[in-house]
């Protein structure tokens, strides 16, 4: 009789940690892009001002590079498998 617990305790672990990790990716994501336009248009570290081509620029393309699936794919994408394995936790839950 725990499968019915078992279930709930894997629902609510997935659930919570699925929306953490959306948010996660969503939010880091839009940032890194941001922080490559930002040093794009010009930013001043320590006195120093960066633009295209510097090594701040090169560090934020690999950001962006990242970033871009992060906020574009993989976020959103996470709450299509949450409602996916909670619609087949129900179909379980009748079999237990």
């Amino acid at each position: 009789t725990l499968g019915a617990e078992m279930l709930g305790g894997l629902l609510a672990g997935v659930t919570s940690a699925g929306v953490l990790m959306a948010l996660f990716q969503s939010n880091a994501g839009g940032a890194w892009d941001n922080a490559k336009k930002m040093i794009e248009e010009g930013v001043t570290i320590d006195g120093v001002k960066y633009g295209k081509g510097s090594e701040p620029h090169k560090a934020g393309v690999v950001g962006d590079t990242v970033g871009d699936p992060f906020k574009d794919t993989s976020g959103p994408s996470l709450n299509i498998l949450l409602k996916l394995m909670s619609v087949v936790a129900l179909v379980i839950a009748t079999m237990i």
